[in-house]
C-alpha cells in the first residue's frame, strides 16, 4: 500500500514540477554559503535565554518541494547557540540522525535563506530549553530517516514543538514530514495544540488555533490559518506572524506577604 502511495506521490510531483516549469540547477553543496543572515541575537550582547525555530529550502531538488527545519537555543548568559536538527546522511557513518551542536542558528542552509518561524525569550525560557533538550534526546526515530513521508528533519522539529506548545510553532506546508506520527493515528497538531489525524504522514487533517485547518494529501499540505493560505511548493501566502513573545514573569507577593512568609520559614 505504501509503495502505491509512493508511486502516486512521485507521479503527482512530476506533474507539479512540469506545470511550474521549474528547473534544478546543480550546485556544489561544499561551496554553498553557510553565512548567518542577521536573524539571531548576538550572545555577547543578549544575555537572556532565547529559543528560535528556523527553516530553509532543502538541498538540491528536494528544495523545490520542501524545507529543512531546526531548533536553536541560547540559555541565560550562554556565550554561544546550540542547534538541534536531524541530518539524514549521518546514517552512512553514525547510528543517529540527531545532531546537537554549536553553530550559527541563522546560517544559510547550504545557500538557502533561512526563515524564522518562532521565537521566545526572557524569564521562563531556560525551562523550555530544558524540555527541548529532553525531547530531542527522546526522539523515537533517531535511527531512521525517510525523505518522504517521514521521519525526517521536519518530523523531528514537530516532535519537539509538540513538547513545548508554548512556542506556538506554525510550520509551513513545505515542512513535509511534520505530520508523520509513526504507528499512531491520533495526536496533537505539530504546534502541540489542537488535534491531528494522520495515516503514516500520507493522509490526514489537523486543526488548532496555531495551524488553523490543514489537509494533508500524500504529504502535501493545503490549509488556511492565522498565518495565511498554505500551499504545496509555495509554503504559505500571508503576513509574517513570528510569535516573538516573552513569557509572563512570575507573580511576586506583596511586601507584607513576603515578610509573613519569611517569618514562617524561619
Amino acid at each position: 500500500m505504501r509503495r502505491g502511495f509512493r508511486y502516486a506521490f512521485y507521479s503527482l510531483m512530476a506533474l507539479l514540477f512540469a506545470a511550474a516549469g521549474a528547473t534544478v540547477i546543480a550546485q556544489d553543496w561544499r561551496n554553498a554559503s553557510r553565512e548567518p543572515v542577521g536573524l539571531a541575537p548576538d550572545p555577547a550582547l543578549v544575555k537572556e535565554a532565547v529559543v528560535q525555530v528556523y527553516g530553509a529550502r532543502a538541498v538540491g531538488a528536494k528544495g523545490i518541494f520542501g524545507v529543512h527545519t531546526w531548533f536553536a537555543v541560547k540559555p541565560t548568559n550562554a556565550k554561544s547557540w546550540t542547534v538541534y536538527e536531524v541530518i539524514g546522511w549521518r546514517l552512512r557513518w553514525a547510528e543517529s540522525v540527531v545532531v546537537v551542536r554549536t553553530r550559527e542558528p541563522d546560517g544559510r542552509w547550504f545557500g538557502s535563506q533561512p526563515e524564522l518561524y518562532a521565537e521566545k525569550r526572557g524569564e521562563g525560557v531556560d525551562e523550555l530549553i530544558r524540555r527541548i533538550d529532553k525531547a530531542a534526546r527522546d526522539y523515537p526515530y533517531a535511527n531512521e530517516y525517510t525523505v518522504w513521508p517521514g521521519p525526517n528533519s521536519n518530523t523531528f522539529t514537530a516532535w519537539i514543538a509538540r513538547a513545548v506548545p508554548e512556542l506556538g510553532v506554525d510550520l509551513p506546508a513545505t515542512a513535509i514530514g511534520k505530520d508523520y506520527l509513526g504507528r499512531s493515528v491520533f495526536g496533537s497538531a505539530p504546534s502541540g495544540r489542537g488535534y491531528q489525524i494522520s495515516l503514516g504522514g500520507l493522509l490526514g487533517i489537523a486543526a488548532s488555533g496555531v495551524e488553523g485547518l490543514e489537509l494533508n494529501i500524500l504529504g502535501l499540505n493545503i490549509g488556511l490559518g492565522p498565518s495565511g493560505l498554505k500551499l504545496p511548493l509555495i509554503g504559505r501566502i500571508g503576513p509574517t506572524l513570528v510569535p516573538v513573545v516573552e513569557l509572563e514573569p512570575a507573580a511576586h507577593p506583596a511586601p507584607a506577604a513576603q515578610a509573613a512568609h519569611g517569618a514562617s520559614a524561619d
